[in-house]
């Protein structure tokens, strides 16, 4: 018989050398998602990976070259400086972002060669604001868009799908991918908020749905059946990604929705049948925002527990 094989967590301690203090995009999220998933047994469930650097020339195939470099040459020794009024660069911030790509592209090449079925990436700073050529809202590379761009260009992977249920619109990847139709990009978030980028961009393969603030759970789930779902299962894509954001949390102090954590779980086991019946059970998924530390911690233990095969 087979060995079973395992859900993936891929992290690096050194994602917690990105640093500001009294930023909310801080080290102690990945410390307390981290300490969770010990304290749960969760971790002892899954084949737990280190990260490393992503290259220059995998970073490429999201990011041009003079974006990496600046990215590089931001973060200077002893000193931290803002990129802009939201996203900050400290003397440890270009390696912490190189692991978190670097991270969904192991994931990517784990699930793509049958290695992992699924996995998850404990990582920071998150990825899903960074566009082509342009650090912002706390995102310095596009994580999970490395992932996807990876996963297209492997065989067998004709179409990608990008799930975003982050409080924030994934603007970074929608300008990445707007374009491309290969890949579905789904996007839950909070109308007229933050980063007031993409947020009314039309095209088949994009699909947003925005949601007023004060949105609670019954709403949220109703919106998605009715938006995500027919394009999904239309797609049917080969390979889908996650970009795994908790703010939408009714305790998040960044936004107004109101989510808990089952919605959080009812959302990944949606996700998890979807892959099942049209993905061969592939996932790859990244951690994005979430700032109330208990929030975090509760989503994302439920988020692994419907994950993990």
């Amino acid at each position: 018989m087979a060995p079973m094989i395992k859900t993936c967590l891929i992290t690096h301690p050194d994602c917690n050398q990105h640093r500001l203090d009294n930023h909310p995009e801080r080290p102690e999220r990945l410390l307390a998602v981290m300490e969770r998933l010990e304290q749960s047994g969760l971790m002892a469930e899954m084949e737990g990976l280190s990260a490393t650097e992503i290259s220059d020339h995998t970073l490429q195939l999201v990011h041009p070259q003079n974006h990496i470099n600046q990215i590089e040459q931001a973060g200077q020794p002893d000193s931290t400086v803002r990129l802009d009024p939201d996203t900050y660069m400290s003397e440890g911030s270009n390696r912490a972002a190189r692991l978190a790509a670097g991270a969904v592209a192991e994931a990517t090449e784990r699930v793509l060669s049958g290695a992992s079925k699924r996995s998850f990436c404990a990582v920071r700073p998150p990825g899903h604001h960074a566009e082509i050529a342009a650090a912002l809202g706390f995102c310095l590379f596009n994580n999970i868009a490395v992932g996807a761009r990876l996963a297209l260009d492997s065989p067998g992977i004709g179409k990608v799908a990008i799930l975003d249920f982050d409080v924030h619109h994934c603007n970074g990847t929608v300008d990445i991918f707007k374009e491309e139709e290969r890949v579905l990009v789904c996007s839950s978030f909070q109308e007229n908020f933050y980063p007031y980028r993409y947020l009314d961009f039309q095209n088949d393969h994009i699909r947003n749905t925005p949601l007023p603030a004060g949105t609670k759970g019954h709403e949220f789930r109703n919106r998605i059946e009715k938006q995500w779902l027919p394009a999904i299962e239309s797609y049917k894509p080969d390979m889908i990604f996650v970009s795994a954001g908790f703010d939408a949390h009714k305790d998040d102090p960044l936004a107004g929705l109101k989510l808990d954590k089952d919605d959080f779980r009812w959302i990944t086991r949606m996700i998890a049948d979807l892959a099942d019946n049209y993905s061969e059970g592939r996932i790859v998924s990244t951690l994005e925002g979430g700032y109330d530390l208990r929030a975090l911690a509760d989503s994302v233990e439920v988020f692994v527990e419907e994950l993990i095969l």
